[in-house]
C-alpha cells in the first residue's frame, strides 16, 4: 500500500513502515521554543531531571512574542530563557531577530523530509519546505529536549487538489481563508493537510508558507507540500545542507480528498470572531476600520511587504487609521529597506515595529480599544486575540489590509492592483 507524505516522513524517522493511526516514537531533527512557552518547558525539563539537551546544534529558543519586553514579569522569563540557553550551549534568537516561524526556516536547519517540533501551534509553517513540523505542549517539548524523540499517532491525510492559477489581486492568504471557511475550523482535526495541484506549483515560497502556517486553523496537525525547484532555490539562500524530500505514492490512501478551481476566487475576509467565518471581501466592504496590521508569522515576509508597498506607494493612509507593520525577521526588514519598501510604507503613514510577533498576541505593539475594528494579516481573530476582547478583528491578505488602510474601510484590493 502506498504512503502519503507524512507517513513517509514518520517511517523514515521511526525506522519502520507506518500508516495512518499507527503509534510511533520518532527521531526529531529540530526543536524550537518561544518566549510564551519555553519558560514552562524549562521548568518541566528540570522536574524531569534533565541535564543536557539531546543535541545543542538542533535546538533553538526565540524571543519574539513579547519583544522587546513590555513589563518586568516578561523580562524575568526572558532572562530565564537566556540563562538556560547559555548554560546548555544552544542558540537563542533574542529581541529584534524576528518571528520563530521565519527564523527557523532561515536557519537552514529545516528542509524537505525533516521532522520538527515546536512549542507553538504555528510550527506547521515549515510544511511549506516539505517538513513534518508540528506544535507540541511545553511538557512534550521538555521531553524532546532531553531525548531527541517524540511519540506520534500517525495522522490521516486530507488532500487539497488546487487547480488553476490565482487571479490578479488574489493571494495565498485568500486561498487558505477560503479553504478554512469551506472545511471549517475543525474539518481537518489531527490530519495532515496535503496541498497539491498547479495552483501550489505556481505559488511563491512566501505564499506556500502562508498556506502551511494556517493549516492549524482547520484543526490540522500539519500542512504539507512536495518539494520542487522553488523549494530548493529558497533553501540555497540559507543552507548548503542536503535533505531527503518525501513525495506521496500514486496509490497513497487519503481520508478525504477535495478539489478546487481557484481561477475565479475573489479576495476573502474572515469576520469576527472565528477564522472560518469567511466571506468574499464584497460582503464586508465599507466596514469602517480604525487599525490595520501587516506582519505576523502568516504574512510578514518580503513578498507581503512588497505587495502592500505597491498599493501604498505615493499615497497616504486614511487619517482615522493606524497602520502597524511588523517584518517577520531582521533579514526581511533589511531586504525591505534595500528595496525602498520600508520607506514607502513609512511615508504612507505606517508605524514599523520590531521584527517579531508585534500586535498579534496582544501583549503590546497595538492593543485596540473597545469597539474598534481591526483588519490584520494575522492567522487568528478570536475574542481577545490582540489584547482586547471588546475589539473586532478581520483577517485578510496584505493587499486587502493595505487597500483598507488607504480608504479607512474594508476595501477590495483589486481596485489598486495593476
Amino acid at each position: 500500500m502506498g504512503q502519503t507524505i507524512i507517513e513517509k516522513i514518520l517511517s523514515a524517522h521511526s525506522g519502520q513502515q507506518v500508516y495512518a493511526n499507527d503509534i510511533v516514537v520518532a527521531r526529531v531533527d529540530f526543536i524550537m521554543g518561544q518566549d510564551g512557552t519555553s519558560p514552562l518547558a524549562i521548568r518541566a525539563f528540570e522536574d524531569m531531571g534533565g541535564r543536557d539537551v539531546f543535541d545543542r546544534e538542533r535546538v533553538a529558543f526565540v524571543i519574539d512574542h513579547s519583544a522587546p519586553s513590555p513589563n518586568e514579569g516578561v523580562s524575568a522569563l526572558h532572562k530565564l530563557m537566556r540563562e538556560f540557553a547559555r548554560a546548555k550551549g544552544f542558540r537563542l534568537y533574542d529581541i529584534g531577530e524576528g518571528v520563530c516561524h521565519q527564523l527557523i526556516p532561515e536557519s537552514g536547519m529545516v528542509g524537505p523530509g525533516s521532522l520538527v517540533i515546536g512549542a507553538d501551534s504555528h510550527t506547521c509553517t515549515y510544511g511549506a519546505l516539505n517538513a513534518f513540523s508540528t506544535g507540541v505542549g511545553s511538557t512534550d517539548l521538555a521531553g524532546g529536549l532531553i531525548s531527541g524523540r517524540m511519540w506520534f499517532k500517525v495522522p490521516e491525510s486530507f488532500k487539497f487538489a488546487l487547480h488553476g492559477v490565482l487571479p490578479p489581486g488574489v493571494y495565498a492568504k485568500d486561498l487558505i481563508l477560503y479553504l478554512i471557511g469551506d472545511v471549517t475550523a475543525d474539518g481537518a482535526t489531527y490530519m495532515s493537510a496535503e496541498y497539491t495541484g498547479e495552483a501550489v506549483a505556481a505559488m511563491s515560497m512566501e505564499g506556500r508558507f502562508t498556506m502551511a502556517n494556517m493549516a492549524i486553523e482547520m484543526g490540522a496537525k500539519a500542512g504539507l507540500m512536495e518539494a520542487d525547484e522553488k523549494t530548493f532555490r529558497w533553501l540555497d539562500r540559507f543552507t548548503g545542507r542536503s535533505f531527503n524530500p518525501a513525495s506521496p505514492d500514486a496509490d497513497a490512501v487519503y481520508a478525504r480528498v477535495k478539489e478546487y478551481d481557484v481561477s475565479r476566487l475573489e479576495p476573502q475576509v474572515a469576520r469576527p470572531h472565528r477564522v472560518d467565518n469567511v466571506c468574499p471581501v464584497g460582503e464586508v466592504a465599507g466596514t469602517p476600520i480604525q487599525q490595520a496590521v501587516i506582519g505576523t508569522c502568516t504574512n510578514g515576509r518580503l513578498e507581503d511587504l512588497r505587495i502592500a508597498a505597491g498599493i501604498l506607494r505615493g499615497k497616504k493612509i486614511n487619517p482615522e487609521v493606524r497602520l502597524i507593520v511588523a517584518p517577520a525577521s531582521k533579514t526581511v526588514y533589511l531586504d525591505a529597506m534595500r528595496e525602498g519598501i520600508i520607506q514607502d510604507l513609512v511615508e504612507a503613514g505606517a508605524a514599523v515595529v520590531t521584527p517579531g510577533c508585534g500586535p498579534c498576541v496582544g501583549t503590546h505593539n497595538g492593543v485596540p480599544s473597545d469597539g474598534e475594528n481591526v483588519i490584520s494579516t494575522a492567522n487568528r481573530n478570536f475574542k481577545g486575540r490582540m489584547g482586547n476582547s471588546k475589539a473586532f478583528i478581520y483577517l485578510a491578505s496584505p493587499a486587502t489590509v493595505a487597500a483598507s488602510a488607504l480608504t479607512g474601510m474594508i476595501t477590495d484590493p483589486r481596485e489598486f492592483v495593476k
